[in-house]
């Protein structure tokens, strides 16, 4: 079985490489593993068994990569080893993201804007934006930020880390917001669902496929053995932290180009209306 952990992980450093140079593999699976090694020593630490890290590969543009999992195959004995499995991850992969996020855009350069020219758009997280303000300044009409490899490893890893994060579920932060609020956390989750479905609908078309997945798989939380023994202070104060990650990473277009007001104009320059 770890041959096959080796394999995957090797695959998934020639994807990464394929589709964004040696830069950005390094970069981006240096923040995958981290997020992973973060859930899986969490699993160790409270004797869950788990394994290691499976990476997908994916050779093809934006990124590479489907990013990675473990699986858990025991019972999560209370809330807070839920929480703390839940934490270690996003946050780990969050703060080896930083540095790559702060050289790569300090290595990045503005550029002008041609109209005939073919480029990603992405989105700007909210952290991108602090970050961008301070190290590069503000950027002339007409032209844009090109990324650096690092940072654009960067921008992926809080896109990854954002989507974790989602308070729905089993995603990272449904297992934060379960160990924080119990049984009253479903609430949370149809709202989360809901507020995700809006923007799909109409700003961000992207999240459909996310919607669909979090409505079929994202409305139960499976409780620990002990649910009923609250958080300390010191892990509530974390999980306002965690919120924070999730406020400064999250972007709710990734894409700026696929939205729903271009894909209706699309449709109807097709002779196709809705």
């Amino acid at each position: 079985m770890v041959s096959l952990h080796i394999v995957l992980f090797l695959l998934t450093i020639g994807s990464t490489i394929f589709v964004g140079g040696f830069l950005y593999s390094f970069a981006i699976m240096t923040i995958l593993l981290s997020h992973e090694m973060g859930h899986y020593l969490m699993t160790r630490k409270y004797g869950i068994p788990s394994t290691l890290p499976f990476f997908i590969p994916f050779p093809m543009e934006p990124f590479g990569t489907f990013g990675a999992i473990i699986r858990m195959k025991g019972i999560i004995v209370n809330k807070k080893a839920l929480f703390d499995i839940g934490v270690a991850g996003p946050l780990a992969g969050f703060l080896v993201a930083l540095p790559f996020i702060v050289v790569g855009i300090k290595l990045s350069t503005v550029q002008p804007l041609i109209k005939s020219a073919s480029y990603l758009r992405l989105g700007d997280p909210l952290l991108f934006k602090i970050l961008q303000s301070i190290l590069i300044g503000k950027i002339p009409q007409g032209f844009d930020l090109a990324l650096h490899p690092l940072a654009y490893a960067g921008w992926v890893g809080l896109f990854v880390t954002a989507l974790n994060l989602l308070p729905v579920g089993q995603l990272d932060g449904g297992h934060v917001v379960y160990a924080v609020f119990g049984d009253k956390s479903k609430w949370i989750f149809r709202g989360s669902i809901a507020l995700l479905a809006i923007l799909t609908i109409f700003y961000n078309p992207g999240f459909l496929v996310l919607v669909i997945l979090l409505l079929i798989f994202g409305m139960r939380h499976p409780a620990p053995l002990d649910g009923q023994t609250e958080l300390d202070g010191i892990r509530k104060i974390v999980a306002v932290i965690i919120l924070i990650v999730f406020i400064l990473s999250f972007i709710p277009m990734p894409f700026p180009e696929i939205n729903t007001g271009n894909i209706l104009n699309m449709l109807k320059k097709e002779g196709i209306s809705l």
